[in-house]
């Protein structure tokens, strides 16, 4: 007849149970986290020199923005080029996008043809949603139907320049008396 082994009594399964859970909590610990993106700056001078070399309207960039901003996003696409989806651009097309100190993007785009085609791409299909008045300028508002994005759009003879991001309308208008 065979020794019958003692029970195990409960400090010994308490020891037992976290022996096996310890690593599996540090394991999950170090595998689900996720790392804060890191924002890539570019070099938007060259881009805004070429636009505002080869557009046929005034380029419009903000001046003065606190250093603590940073340029993600710096395109000039002449009409007919392949833009990012690499079909033929509509219009001579010219694009900033910057980060806020608090991570907020906001976008700058412009171009010379297709108003009611740039305010839909980049407002996603907003509404329209009253004006403002910088400066004497007018400015039409735009918010989307989650109302998470905000744009205020100008549009003259030569172009039209959406400013947009998830933000509130004093901050859009904010950066927008900023261009010149």
């Amino acid at each position: 007849m065979a020794a019958r082994r003692p029970s195990p009594t409960v400090p010994q399964i308490l020891v037992a149970v976290a022996a096996l859970l310890v690593p599996v909590v540090l394991i999950y610990l170090w595998f689900s986290r996720v790392p804060e993106p890191e924002a890539r700056a570019v070099d938007w001078q060259p881009v805004v020199a070429q636009a505002r070399a080869e557009a046929p309207y005034p380029v419009a960039v903000p001046e003065n923005l606190p250093e603590t901003w940073v340029v993600v996003r710096a395109r000039w696409t002449p009409q007919g080029e392949p833009g990012l989806d690499q079909k033929a651009a509509t219009g001579n097309t010219f694009q900033l996008g910057f980060l806020t100190p608090e991570r907020m993007y906001i976008g700058l785009d412009q171009r010379d043809t297709d108003a009611a085609g740039l305010i839909r791409e980049v407002t996603r299909g907003a509404a329209s949603d009253g004006e403002s008045d910088l400066a004497g300028t007018r400015w039409q508002r735009y918010v989307s139907d989650d109302d998470r994005t905000r744009a205020l759009v100008r549009s003259d003879s030569a172009s039209t320049l959406v400013i947009s991001g998830d933000l509130p309308y004093p901050a859009l208008e904010a950066f927008a008396t900023t261009l010149r």
